[in-house]
């Protein structure tokens, strides 16, 4: 039987042809000698049917949102509803060049104002910029704006930037890259500040801190009050990183939580397409305060009319060839008409009972370091019996039950962690069979370790040396 698992090349058959190129209507041009190939470009010689069947079948290998629960904590992997990419298509969306004069833009540029109100009221922010292009450039752009502000007060020395030791990586990479030295101040058990380690660290040295609320354990921070007291009372700013907003929405602001600045994944709070490496986006709000430092353009209404502000001295300037991923804010601004206020709210109540639904689930046979209620994400700490079953193990043996695997091994913080987070989408039903999975694999673990062990037996690829794979990619095709 033929496997169009195969890599193309091996259905490759001289003389066959999928595409016929027309033709050179330049006939008499001769292309410069320096720049022509001097051998075959090696293509595979396959028909357009074995091409189409080929990718097809590779696609339908992929882990996908569309296909399968896929409780990848912190990470927010929600069902993105086809609305949203209906909205996006509308030519008057789609169609409508980045160049475009303003006068022809006009339901774009609503859209854009429209969208950066919503989620500054969402947030508790006076004011958003759409320009980033994703979460990590928003950080990015946010610190930039803290050190914009210190700088406009002759405060250069604040280089320091306090980050948890339960942090997102992503939150002390952008520190650093945003000029800064890290510092970080110890978690307890649950995660949330140590707020007599806080107290040490503050100086006039700290520009601020950068928070996630609820943190990467899942745990609200609750003493974000005294939090904010401290830093502010030193001179410094807040952070917020808004990974964990889908516990939040419609219950708790960070702007009134005494946040200054805040980035926003809308491929995970506001389920815009997730993954593949883009495209995203990474709005960032701020406070009064801080508005003037944003990056331009600004989209503002005047009498009606919406126009691209550039004339801001304070700026940090400009961080993007155009205004942002529009069809990525096109979803998200759908997403938010469709739920309303009390959907929103509604999202994250279902978030949280979902979480704690399969942290009582499965406390009994896997370790539950933090017995407190979670919000939108659980953390185990591995297997209660574990033997010489790792938490590796457990994921990859969760491929063969249809699922994809949780986030393992993170945060830091927790020992062996297995990181859930069920999401609002997911039904009773799905979360029942991922439970009982979980079960199975946990009484496998304890009488039959071997099976577990060997896991994966039904993916295409069994286990690799994930190590070797990440550092010497293979990414062209070799003839055997």
């Amino acid at each position: 039987m033929l496997s169009y698992n195969k890599v193309i090349f091996d259905l490759s058959e001289p003389g066959r042809v999928g595409y016929s190129l027309p033709e050179n209507p330049i006939s008499n041009y001769t292309l410069d000698p320096s720049i022509q190939r001097s051998s075959s470009l090696g293509l595979p010689e396959v028909s357009e049917n074995a091409v189409m069947r080929h990718y097809v079948n590779l696609s339908g290998l992929n882990f996908a949102i569309d296909k399968v629960f896929y409780p990848l904590g912190s990470c927010t992997m929600k069902y993105n509803p086809k609305i949203n990419d209906e909205m996006s298509f509308l030519p008057g969306f789609s169609r409508l060049h980045p160049l475009a004069p303003e006068r022809f833009s006009q339901g774009a540029l609503e859209l854009m104002y429209r969208l950066e109100r919503s989620l500054s009221e969402i947030t508790g922010m006076d004011q958003m910029t759409l320009n980033p292009f994703a979460g990590a450039h928003g950080e990015l752009i946010g610190l930039m704006v803290m050190k914009a502000y210190h700088d406009s007060r002759g405060d250069k020395k604040r280089t320091k930037v306090i980050v948890p030791t339960s942090a997102h990586g992503t939150n002390p990479a952008s520190a650093n890259v945003a000029g800064y030295d890290v510092i970080e101040v110890e978690s307890n058990v649950d995660g949330t500040v140590d707020i007599d380690s806080l107290r040490e660290l503050m100086s006039d040295e700290v520009a601020g801190i950068m928070l996630t609320n609820p943190n990467t354990v899942g745990i609200f921070e609750k003493d974000i009050v005294e939090i904010t007291n401290i830093i502010h009372g030193g001179g410094g700013l807040l952070y917020y990183d808004g990974a964990n907003l889908n516990a939040m929405l419609g219950i708790s602001r960070p702007g009134d939580m005494g946040f200054d600045i805040i980035h926003l994944n809308l491929h995970k709070t506001f389920s815009t397409p997730h993954g593949g490496g883009g495209p995203g986006a990474g709005p960032v709000g701020v406070k009064a305060h801080l508005k003037e430092f944003l990056p331009v353009p600004e989209v503002v209404n005047q009498n009606g009319r919406y126009h691209l502000k550039y004339d801001n001295p304070l700026s940090i300037g400009q961080i993007g060839g155009f205004y942002g991923n529009f069809g990525i804010l096109v979803r998200a601004y759908t997403y938010i008409l469709s739920m309303g206020k009390i959907g929103l709210r509604e999202i994250s109540q279902m978030a949280v009972l979902n979480a704690n639904y399969v942290k009582h689930q499965l406390q009994d046979v896997y370790e539950l370091p933090i017995k407190q209620h979670c919000k939108h994400e659980v953390v185990f700490a591995g297997l209660k019996h574990k033997g010489d079953i790792t938490t590796l193990d457990v994921a990859k043996a969760l491929l063969d039950m249809g699922f994809h695997s949780p986030t393992i091994y993170f945060p830091l913080v927790i020992k062996d962690a297995i990181m859930i987070e069920p999401t609002e989408s997911e039904s009773k039903q799905t979360l029942d069979l991922f439970i009982a999975a979980m079960k199975e694999i946990a009484d496998k673990a304890k009488n039959d370790p071997s099976y577990i062990k060997n896991a994966p037996y039904h993916t295409p690829v069994r286990r690799t040396d994930e190590a070797l794979a990440a550092r010497q990619l293979i990414l062209t095709y070799q003839e055997k």
